[in-house]
């Protein structure tokens, strides 16, 4: 839903649910994974004669509210399925980090995809990299102490981060390729920012200390989901806070303003799951194995194709899941 009501930059406002990077999104989109609150295996997933998950208890898998999120939630899901776990989906979409992270550090679910840089900046601000092997070392040391523990899986090639986006004329008229042409003009635009840019490290901070951007007119909105789109479509504002892997951008010949001073942090994805989980699994190794393997085929360019088919083709979650784990061998 669009917030029509604007607000100073550095407002508090209520955190809802926010950008892919920034810790998720608005409320789950109408057409959510169907198996989304189910612990049935999906269609299609092939149980081995002798599976991992076999004697395993149910798996309780949770993300982020936004729409890539939950795609990433359901692949890993459905690749456990294929291996024998029971998978409770209850905790898909349930929503930004602010409320993931707790519940993956009280148990309420036992694994979430993360994005590894921005989970960083979450625990601890400033340590946040552009090298995802350090982020992934650090976000480990933090949760080693969070709730019993929570381990860091391997990350996957694909990478999606906070992109501030503006309309080709708008981009053309101002002179705009990066954040630094932005400041001089700030005030002239109309700012979609995501609604927990106000207390994010990686939003309103860093756009200040870098770039020294404070824009005042600013409507805050669900930055990787379709209320930023459509605002930015139809010109409610001229900067949008998408995510990179958006393929709106593309489609709609929209500029990536660069980030020019590196402020976002590399935001590669990787499972993270509970230590007390794992060792309730007799072959630990082969559950990470498993997960792990999908991480590794998941690409930049494949996770692009996936969003499209869900925000053009209108297609289930479940199903561009299951499609995609049909082509990489990992169900049948």
């Amino acid at each position: 839903m669009r917030l029509p009501r604007m607000l100073a930059f550095g407002a508090s406002t209520l955190v809802l649910l926010s950008a892919c990077s920034t810790g998720g999104s608005s409320t789950a989109p109408s057409s959510a994974p169907s198996s989304a609150a189910s612990s049935a295996p999906s269609a299609g997933a092939s149980v081995p004669a002798s599976p991992i998950g076999a004697g395993a208890p149910t798996i309780k898998v949770g993300s982020d509210g936004f729409y890539e999120a939950k795609l990433m939630a359901e692949i890993y899901a459905e690749a456990l399925e294929a291996q024998g776990f029971t998978v409770d989906r209850t905790g898909i979409g349930i929503g930004a980090r602010k409320v993931s992270a707790p519940a993956l550090e009280s148990g309420q679910i036992d694994l979430k995809p993360e994005y590894i840089g921005s989970g960083l900046a979450f625990y601890e601000p400033g340590k946040q990299t552009g090298d995802p092997a350090a982020n992934r070392t650090a976000l480990q040391t933090v949760l080693d102490g969070k709730g019993g523990g929570i381990t860091v899986l391997d990350f996957s090639p694909a990478v999606d981060t906070n992109a501030f986006v503006v309309r080709k004329e708008t981009a053309d008229a101002l002179k705009l390729t990066k954040l630094s042409d932005v400041a001089p003009v700030q005030d002239q635009l109309k700012w979609g920012l995501a609604t927990d840019c106000p207390t994010n490290p990686v939003c309103a901070k860093a756009l200040k200390d870098a770039y020294g951007l404070a824009p005042k007119n600013v409507t805050p909105l669900a930055a990787c989901d379709q209320p930023m789109v459509d605002a930015l479509a139809g010109k409610t504002v001229d900067v949008g806070e998408l995510c990179s892997t958006q393929p709106d951008i593309i489609k709609n010949g929209w500029v990536t303003l660069a980030d020019d001073k590196s402020t976002q942090p590399a935001d590669n994805i990787a499972p993270l799951v509970r230590n007390d989980y794992l060792s309730k699994v007799a072959d630990k190794s082969g559950f990470e194995k498993i997960l792990n393997d999908v991480s590794a085929k998941m690409t930049t360019d494949e996770l692009l194709k996936l969003n499209s088919q869900f925000v053009f083709d209108k297609k289930d979650l479940a199903v561009i899941a299951k499609a995609w784990l049909q082509a990489n061998g990992f169900v049948q």
